[in-house]
Formats: C-alpha cells, sequence, structure tokens
C-alpha cells in the first residue's frame, strides 16, 4: 500500500461525540494478549503525534499552520482517549504492566529482525534483553502480591526469566546517546523502526513516570521508579537515532506516515473484529492527515512529499506481533554489553574509569538497596525460588540458578 495514493473519505477533520470515544473494552480474561499489546502500540503513536504536534506549536511562528495543527492535535487526541477506553477497569496496573513488557520484548524483536541498519539493530537487540528483564521481574511482582500468574497473560508466547540484570542498566547519561540516522539515506524500514520504537518506549516511559506511584506496596512504587528511569534511557538512546536535520513539516509527514503504516499493520492483524472496525476508522483519519501535512509541506517550503520518499513510499512488510522466544535466545549472547558513549560493547572492553562504574557506584551502592533486586529477593525468600516461565533453562548459564539474583553480569567484569 501508498498512503499517498489512498484518497481519504473526506478532506476535512471531523469531531466525535463523547459516546463515540467510549467504546466497549476488550475482556481481559478472554482477550488475546497480542490485542491487549496493539491497544498499547497504538496509544503510544497517538501519544507521539500529540507531543509532536505540541512541540510544532511551541515552535512554529506561522499561525495558520499552528491551528491546522490544532485541528489534526485534537482529532489525534480524541483518537487516544478511544484508545484508553479499551483497556477495562478490572484490569490492575500490574497486569496492564505485563502487557506493555510483553511489547517491548516482540515489538522490538520483529523490529530487529527486518533490520537493516547495523547500528539501529544493535540498539533494538540492547534494549530487547533489558526489557525482557523488566518483564520478569514484574511477573516475580505479580505472583507475589497479586497471586496472578504472567505466563498466562503472556499467553505462553513470550518467556518470562531474566535478561540483562536490572541492577546492570543504569548507565551515565552520555552512555545512552546514539548516532542518528540519515533519512534521505537510510532504508525505509529503518525510519519507521526508529519512529515506532521511540513511541513505544515513550509510551511506557510515561505509563510508569505518571501510574508506578498509584501502585498498593512499597516494593511495587519502588520497582516502578527504578524502571521508569531504565525506559527514560531507552528512549533517550531510541530518541537520539532520529534524524535531527528533518523540519517541522518534514516531521510531521513522516509521523503521520508512520501512524498509517502502523494502522494498516493492526487491521491487517487484529482479531477483535471490534476493535478492528476501530483500527480502520483511525487508518482513514489518519490517511486524511497525512494529505493534510502533505500540502502543507509543498505550501510553506515548496516541497513534494515525493522528495522525502526518493526510494519509493510502498510500505514496507508491516509490523506483527508474535512469539520470538528464539529470537530473543539467540540476542542473549549479547548479555553482557552496555553502553559507551555512541557505542555498545561488552563490559570486559570498558576502561576501568568509565563513566558507567562510576555512575553505577554512585546511583546503586549496595545491590540490597536496588528494588529490582530486592523483589526478586522477598519473592524466593518467600517461595524458595524465582518464578519463571521457560521452555528451557536460560540461554546464559550464570542465570540459571533461581535461588539467587546475579547482580554481576553485566555489571562487573568477569562475570
Amino acid at each position: 500500500m501508498n498512503p499517498f495514493c489512498e484518497m481519504p473519505k473526506t478532506g476535512k477533520v471531523a469531531f466525535e461525540n463523547w459516546k463515540a470515544l467510549c467504546p466497549k473494552p476488550y475482556d481481559k480474561k478472554t482477550a488475546s494478549p497480542y490485542t491487549k499489546t496493539r491497544t498499547i502500540l497504538a496509544n503510544g503513536t497517538e501519544f507521539e503525534a500529540v507531543t509532536f504536534l505540541h512541540q510544532l506549536n511551541r515552535h512554529c511562528l506561522n499561525n495558520e499552520i499552528r491551528r491546522t495543527a490544532a485541528e489534526v492535535r485534537r482529532q489525534e487526541q480524541q483518537q487516544q482517549k478511544r484508545l484508553s477506553a479499551l483497556k477495562p477497569i478490572d484490569e490492575t496496573i500490574l497486569e496492564t504492566t505485563i502487557a506493555y513488557e510483553q511489547i517491548a520484548v516482540d515489538l522490538t524483536a520483529d523490529l530487529a529482525k527486518k533490520e537493516k541498519n547495523p547500528l539501529v539493530k544493535a540498539q533494538l537487540d540492547f534494549a530487547l534483553l533489558e526489557d525482557f528483564d523488566h518483564l520478569y521481574r514484574f511477573s516475580d511482582l505479580l505472583d507475589m502480591e497479586e497471586g496472578v500468574k504472567g505466563d498466562k497473560l503472556v499467553g505462553y508466547y513470550t518467556e518470562i526469566t531474566p535478561g540483562r540484570p536490572t541492577i546492570s542498566e543504569h548507565r551515565h547519561p552520555h552512555d545512552d546517546i546514539r548516532r542518528y540516522i540519515n533519512c534521505w539515506q537510510d532504508d525505509l524500514t529503518t525510519r519507521l523502526n526508529t519512529m515506532i520504537i521511540t513511541a513505544a518506549e515513550q509510551q511506557t516511559m510515561n505509563f510508569y513516570m505518571n501510574l508506578g506511584n498509584f501502585y498498593h506496596s512499597e516494593t511495587g512504587r519502588k520497582l516502578y521508579s527504578e524502571i521508569a528511569m531504565i525506559e527514560e534511557q531507552h528512549v533517550s538512546g531510541y530518541g537520539s537515532l532520529l534524524d535531527p536535520s528533518c523540519t517541522f513539516l518534514e516531521s510531521w509527514v513522516m509521523h503521520e506516515y508512520t501512524e498509517c503504516y502502523v494502522y494498516l499493520s493492526l487491521v491487517e492483524t487484529e482479531t477483535d473484529g471490534h476493535i478492528k472496525d476501530i483500527y480502520k476508522l483511525h487508518l482513514e483519519q489518519e490517511l486524511n492527515h497525512l494529505k493534510i501535512a502533505s500540502d502543507l509541506l509543498y505550501k510553506y517550503e515548496g516541497r513534494e512529499w515525493e522528495q522525502l520518499f526518493r526510494y519509493g513510499s510502498e510500505f514496507p512488510p508491516l509490523v506483527k506481533l508474535h512469539e520470538n522466544k528464539e529470537y530473543v535466545r539467540d540476542v542473549m549472547s549479547t548479555v553482557r554489553n552496555t553502553g559507551n558513549k555512541t557505542e555498545i560493547t561488552d563490559i570486559n572492553s570498558m576502561p576501568d574509569d568509565a563513566d558507567f562504574f562510576k555512575y553505577q557506584k554512585q546511583v546503586n551502592g549496595k545491590a540490597e538497596n536496588v528494588a529490582s533486586h530486592d523483589v526478586i529477593v522477598k519473592y524466593i525468600e518467600k517461595f524458595g525460588e524465582d518464578y519463571r516461565y521457560e521452555d528451557s533453562q536460560s540461554a546464559e548459564k550464570t542465570l540459571r540458578d533461581r535461588k539467587t539474583d546475579n547482580t554481576e553480569l553485566g555489571r562487573v567484569k568477569g562475570k
């Protein structure tokens, strides 16, 4: 599909009443795990759209552009409210969190498999193992405090076992900034991947930042606080991949193109007919937004949309959320990696005076003070061993002991 060749049914932005923004939620007991994760992906896409258009509003001198952006942004906000209403009221914060971490694992894996730029793929694989570990730690908390098994929530599609230990993920801010891509030369898939994953991780960061303090236990509140900081690092890493040389209008066109791509992916893969109809509606609206942004690009910068897509604007293969167990196991071979300025390198290659070690000492101190470690210690004390869902033992031998939480892997040289 080439979204620029699709004629939207109307060239106007139409607003809806409150009833239309309150659709029937999915049933948390019967809905597919990937129905839940797709709603998160769509929601993150809309949050990014709204955030971007607010930034445009604050950095634009032209009131006609600002008014048009406000009109489009209002409809993006309505879309976001409709998507948020799909979450049922009886789904706890922690149950929703499991879906957030499942999409972080399976979306990242799907994008990484298709990624041709080695630097972007390295960042995807790097953050993948960290979100994989977050899924494990939140799942232990879920079983310990709510008596709910994470394996059922993920539909047995995603393993729940340690990745790069969260305690090892805390890096100096300088070590999460990567080299940015060239949107004029890089493959279209790379451009889409960077925008999609930045939006998805930003959504996760916002969710933990805003809701973590509503969790009912001190152990959980601390865990959300710690992992929210890692999500900040992920957003920094992914966001730094985006080409900063693009103008606001060029970026707007690319944002709308990405939204069209995401919604078509959701339409093609969603199994719930009710929710699929919502995605179809939003796709139609995004096609109109794309035309609006493209017209503004031509009017104010004298540029045709074709100039942004010189190698073609047909959508590449769509995003599909599915099982990625073997891919994640393969990536576990890089579990000792960490950030070193723009590079991703094995911890054993880091100089002893690297910022990573200084930051670790300053922020973490003793391991027993770190929430992500504490939650596993408490679970083991209560049940004798940690909670996991594995098809077979961990691909990393040092992570196979279920009675001890490894706090040195990827953090201490030689471990």
